[in-house]
């Protein structure tokens, strides 16, 4: 069993968290408060190569394996943890691309690469979280195009978004009448809101409407029907993606608040000397290091072509958990100090709070667990 980072992947994580730490961290609270996200940053994040992580060499990718996503994620997550985002969506496109026509791949892979255009990622409906399986989105075959009309809601990038992959009906009901097609958000019938939410306010999460809209048959990817196996694909990996991205952030959280409680002093002391204090401290590490192995393991049993959906849904519903629980405590340890805007405490807890229901929430995680241990004949539904 081998459990370090290889020397390159080493190299991967300290450039990473350099940028993280140094260009990133300082304008982490910018995007929350009001301040819209420029273009020249999704840039940035393209030129050290977090928007190719899984595209095709050929394009200007990276074509890393999913554990070096991974440590994009989780690196990039001590810094802005809002901009693991793009990482995820733009892995998902890559991975989704790939299935795409040859023309269809040339024309959307480089400003996916160069961060050109902000994609978005469109399966959730107002009625239709978890049960993807009956959204009510339809795409009408008329000639050379398809007419899409519907709504999906809490969609990243919602608001920023040049171009998304629609998921939308083409067949009868269930999975196999699925079907997914690349929809750039500048077409006739299209309009989008923006929510109003607690955290993750760079992202625009929002609602996109589809009135109408014609797209060309040629932006379906794959075949009729293939759409709900692609998304259930694209999730799984990302899964685990998502539990180090928030790990990223706890972790910074409790390096922070270790520094702190070594030169904060009460009672003639630093108050790391209180038990009280450096047993949370203790305990939050373990928790976080143990839902890291987890996170790395699922993506390492995919990388090697093993089962792995029973690992990647334990992931995403232990790390999320165990970092909202390490930042809380880190904002607590810190006093009335932790209770502000002046540190990025706060913050981080508002933005991580979102992933533990963005993807699945947590008993949609152990319904699948339960589903590969004991079989699809126990579940309840």
């Amino acid at each position: 069993m081998e459990f370090a980072f290889s020397p390159e992947e080493e190299s991967f994580r300290g450039v990473l968290r350099r940028f993280a730490l140094r260009h990133l961290l300082p304008n982490y609270a910018r995007w929350d408060r009001g301040e819209p996200f420029p273009r020249e940053e999704v840039k940035a994040l393209a030129e050290v190569g977090l928007l190719g992580l899984r595209a095709p060499a050929r394009y200007g990718g990276m074509e890393a394996s999913y554990v070096q996503c991974g440590i994009a994620a989780e690196e990039i997550g001590r810094g802005d943890f809002n901009c693991t985002l793009f990482i995820q969506l733009t892995a998902i496109w890559a991975e989704l691309l790939k299935m795409a026509d040859e023309g269809v791949q040339e024309e959307w892979f480089p400003p996916l690469v160069r961060g050109e255009k902000v994609f978005a990622f469109a399966l959730t409906e107002p009625e239709v979280g978890s049960d993807a399986a009956h959204l009510r989105t339809r795409a009408t075959r008329d000639g050379d195009f398809y007419v899409l009309d519907g709504e999906k809601s809490s969609i990243t990038f919602a608001g920023m978004a040049d171009v998304a992959v629609v998921f939308a009906r083409t067949g009868g009901e269930g999975a196999r009448g699925i079907s997914s097609f690349i929809v750039p958000l500048d077409l006739p019938g299209v309009s989008r809101s923006v929510y109003h939410s607690p955290g993750e306010k760079l992202t625009q999460r929002g609602s996109l409407f589809f009135d109408q809209v014609r797209v060309p048959a040629s932006y379906r990817i794959g075949a009729e029907g293939e759409g709900f196996r692609q998304a259930m694909t694209a999730f799984d990996f990302n899964r685990a993606i998502i539990g180090l991205c928030c790990l990223g952030a706890a972790q910074q959280s409790l390096e922070e608040t270790i520094e702190y409680v070594k030169q904060r002093r009460a009672f003639g002391r630093p108050i790391a000397k209180f038990e009280g204090v450096s047993f949370q401290i203790a305990e939050h590490l373990t928790r976080l290091e143990a839902a890291r192995l987890l996170c790395y393991k699922a993506l390492w049993l995919r990388d090697q072509g093993l089962p792995h959906t029973k690992e990647m849904a334990m992931a995403k519903w232990m790390a999320p958990q165990v970092a909202v629980d390490a930042i809380r405590a880190c904002i607590i340890l810190h006093g009335h100090y932790g209770y502000s805007q002046d540190l990025p405490l706060e913050q981080r807890l508002r933005d991580v709070l979102g992933l533990e229901i963005g993807d699945g929430t947590p008993e949609i995680m152990k319904l699948i667990i339960a589903r590969e241990v004991l079989g699809r004949e126990y579940l309840p539904y």
